[in-house]
């Protein structure tokens, strides 16, 4: 099909996409580094001098740097992140580069480019601070989102709709997210000699052994719950009964109720046989993103697709958690993906495809108007 005028028009925005994707890359942004994260809030709002009429802002929430454009509780939100896994000194590695087709660099896919995609779609629906959408970009995410979660709360409270600029799944938007939980457990017992008199002793690796092996029967495949211990940690040394374990669960689940069961578990659970003293830290963290709260959103960003001529749009469920799971868990209708199309988040062969920059600003440009008609 050919190219509609917003579909061109984001194409004729592709160099200022790209410089701006390169400026956001090249300034890096581990999720620890405070600073770091600080410094990239203020090149974006230099960034976006010129793309809109009114400037962006950094705040400070928790002690940490937050990025904001718009009203502070938008009827239409944006929703992403500019923390990303990589440590100082990847670009030495890694540097940003562009072959023409794909975009290369340290956080280009998840998620610089998809922010650089929400600014083209503001800039392409001609969107003002009195048209009722807000972006907020937290720095926190990669870590939990701990220190964001009330702004989150707050910016979203009075949106109709939260588009979340994660990348997509291999170009599909993500419909769905599994909700996360995490338990951090440990187990005191009592140490004694190996040799001597190990039937004094109270053995925390026996102990934590037998609740990891538990942990397989809350686990349900058919639902896709997976319990996971991750980490297993004890002993002082090779000739003592060990006194302390500590043991890391994961948990993903396709909804609430199912994390709530297995929540119910894991703190139930009693030691047979060797009295060890057990304390649980942590619990549901991201509750699930369920199919419902995507699905209309989803068949609107489907009609927009046709009327621009893109490709069909399909929808995923991923089994990775995002602030996606926040706004969905507080009833909001939630669609997230929107952002690149590309691979490899996380991993050295990051990349993001220069066309559906254009196509995917044009995409979200084309929902904007929509969403906020009556």
């Amino acid at each position: 099909m050919p190219r509609t005028d917003l579909v061109e028009r984001a194409h004729a925005l592709l160099p200022a996409m790209i410089d701006a994707v390169e400026a956001l890359v090249t300034v890096e942004s581990p999720s620890e580094d405070v600073d770091a994260c600080a410094a990239v809030a203020q090149t974006a709002v230099g960034i976006l001098e010129g793309w809109l009429p009114e400037p962006a802002r950094v705040e400070e929430h928790n002690g940490r740097p937050a990025w904001r454009w718009g009203p502070k509780h938008p009827r239409v939100l944006l929703l992403g992140h500019l923390d990303t896994v990589w440590p100082l000194g990847t670009l030495a590695r890694l540097p940003f580069s562009n072959d023409g087709e794909r975009l290369r660099g340290p956080g280009v896919f998840d998620m610089k480019a998809g922010i650089v995609q929400g600014w083209a779609a503001m800039a392409l629906a001609g969107i003002t601070e009195q048209s009722g959408v807000g972006m907020l970009l937290t720095t926190d995410e990669e870590i939990g989102s701990h220190a964001s979660r009330s702004l989150i709360a707050s910016a979203s409270s009075g949106a109709q709709a939260v588009l979340v600029l994660e990348p997509s799944a291999d170009g599909a938007l993500k419909t769905a997210r599994k909700g996360t939980s995490w338990y951090e457990i440990d187990l005191t017992g009592r140490a004694a000699h190996a040799g001597l008199d190990p039937e004094r002793g109270i053995n925390a690796l026996l102990a934590a052994s037998h609740l990891a092996i538990a942990t397989t029967g809350w686990a349900d495949a058919a639902a896709g719950t997976t319990v996971t211990p991750t980490i297993l940690r004890a002993g002082t040394t090779a000739n003592t009964v060990p006194a302390q374990a500590h043991l890391v669960l994961d948990v993903r689940a396709w909804t609430a109720d199912e994390q709530v069961r297995v929540d119910r578990a894991v703190r139930a659970w009693q030691p047979e046989g060797l009295p060890v003293a057990v304390e649980i830290a942590g619990g549901i963290d991201r509750p699930a993103m369920e199919e419902s709260t995507s699905a209309d959103l989803f068949i609107a960003a489907q009609g927009q697709a046709a009327v621009l001529g893109l490709d069909p749009l399909h929808g995923r469920s991923v089994g990775g958690a995002s602030d996606g799971n926040l706004t969905a868990a507080a009833g909001l209708p939630t669609l997230d993906g929107l952002g690149p199309v590309g691979d490899g988040a996380h991993a050295d062969h990051e990349w993001a495809s220069v066309t559906g920059m254009a196509e995917r600003a044009a995409l979200v440009a084309a929902l904007l108007p929509r969403l906020l008609s009556p």
